[in-house]
């Protein structure tokens, strides 16, 4: 089959962005709630993120700075008071957070427009919202200025809170078809988690007597 080749170095950042939004798919959403040190609640969504270990437990979330190079109050918030919440945004969320994406000044709280109700965090100051499947409320691990314009925030999971319907207290399984998450694609278009296949790994010998096996059939042809 025949590729196309794209020098990153000769795209613009725009062009960049393009091709990665509608490739790299689907990208999980993160809801983050955040409180200023006024005490201001603030909550946006971000699809640049992902859970990166679980020893400790990571989670990396990818923010752009403002056009005049200020941090967004995600990002404020966080780097001003080193806590933060994650919220797993399902269906009946989108509208919610798609409220939550809108560039509102910094002294509107998004969350109340929103009509999302929340709890006071257990671990951090940041609220979190009652409506999400589930939530992780992170303190701030570790930052990574990528550009003057953008900076990776690693936090570390706390405490998690999943909806009591979704989870198997015994087993710790998580209902991946009931808990209904949201992805992120390329353009303005989205995804449900609906359609899934299971495939298990095997080990080395496993793998190996699987050969065997089909090398055998082979011969006797």
């Amino acid at each position: 089959m025949n590729s196309i080749s794209f020098d990153f170095a000769a795209l613009t950042p725009k062009e960049r962005y393009k091709l990665l939004i509608g490739t790299v798919i689907p990208r999980p959403i993160a809801l983050i709630t955040t409180v200023s040190e006024d005490g201001i609640p603030n909550a946006g969504s971000f699809s640049f993120f992902n859970i990166l270990t679980h020893d400790p437990a990571v989670m990396a979330v990818g923010i752009e700075y403002k056009p005049d190079g200020k941090p967004k109050d995600t990002a404020a918030n966080i780097l001003a008071t080193g806590e933060f919440t994650v919220h797993i945004s399902d269906h009946a969320l989108v509208d919610q957070m798609e409220i939550c994406s809108i560039k509102f000044a910094h002294d509107v709280d998004e969350l109340a427009i929103a009509g999302l109700e929340t709890t006071p965090g257990e671990t951090v100051r940041s609220p979190r919202i009652l409506a999400a499947p589930a939530a992780f409320e992170c303190h701030l691990l570790q930052t990574v200025p990528v550009t003057p314009a953008r900076v990776i925030v690693l936090g570390e999971v706390k405490r998690m809170f999943v909806r009591e319907a979704l989870v198997d207290h015994e087993t710790l399984h998580v209902d991946q078809l009931a808990i209904d998450a949201v992805g992120r694609l390329g353009g303005h278009l989205y995804s449900r988690q609906l359609d899934q296949f299971e495939r298990v790994t095997p080990s080395v010998e496993q793998f190996m007597a699987s050969q065997r096996e089909s090398d055998l059939k082979r011969s006797v042809r």
